[in-house]
């Protein structure tokens, strides 16, 4: 009995932190919302969900979480964005998370995008559409993660009611 509030406490927490990480980008948000459904498996005896949905989670996990490396790169190349740009996405994602979090992060993203391809890159005029393209990689990414999250969420409390 202790141990299932305890796993279920931590299953939340897993949650929450999940979510939280799924705009923050220093923290893995799916991955950690995932160890949700291992907890609830733990207390239910490996019986609250099958091994196929276990592997097909993890595996939808997984993906997300690389897609949210590679989404910002792949829009913002898209849109135009040079090396520059890129990198001063990188470094105002950074600025943002101490300066303005959560929002900052987003809002910081976009002007490191304008300002590296401003300093930096030939061709100027090319800015704006750069730290666009990050901006919407950006968005993509968290969206994404977000509704991995929140599926997990929804399965993780799912399986709590069913014991």
């Amino acid at each position: 009995m202790v141990l299932d509030i305890l796993l279920i406490a931590l299953g939340f927490a897993s949650v929450i932190v999940g979510f939280i990480g799924c705009v923050l980008p220093i923290i893995p948000g799916p991955a950690l919302s995932y160890i949700a459904l291992i907890l609830v498996s733990i207390m239910r005896d490996w019986e609250a969900f099958s091994p196929v949905f276990l592997i097909i989670m993890a595996v939808i996990t997984a993906v997300v979480t690389l897609l949210d490396y590679f989404l910002p790169v792949i829009t913002s190349k898209k849109k135009g964005a040079s090396k520059a740009g890129i990198r001063g996405s990188i470094i105002g994602m950074i600025v943002g998370i101490f300066v303005l979090p959560p929002f900052g992060m987003l809002i910081f993203t976009f002007l490191g995008a304008v300002a590296g391809e401003m300093i930096f890159s030939k061709d100027k005029r090319n800015a704006l559409r750069a730290g666009w393209g990050v901006f919407l990689g950006t968005m993509l990414a968290i969206i994404l993660k977000l509704a991995v999250s929140g599926t997990i969420f929804y399965f993780f409390v799912k399986a709590l009611g069913a014991g």
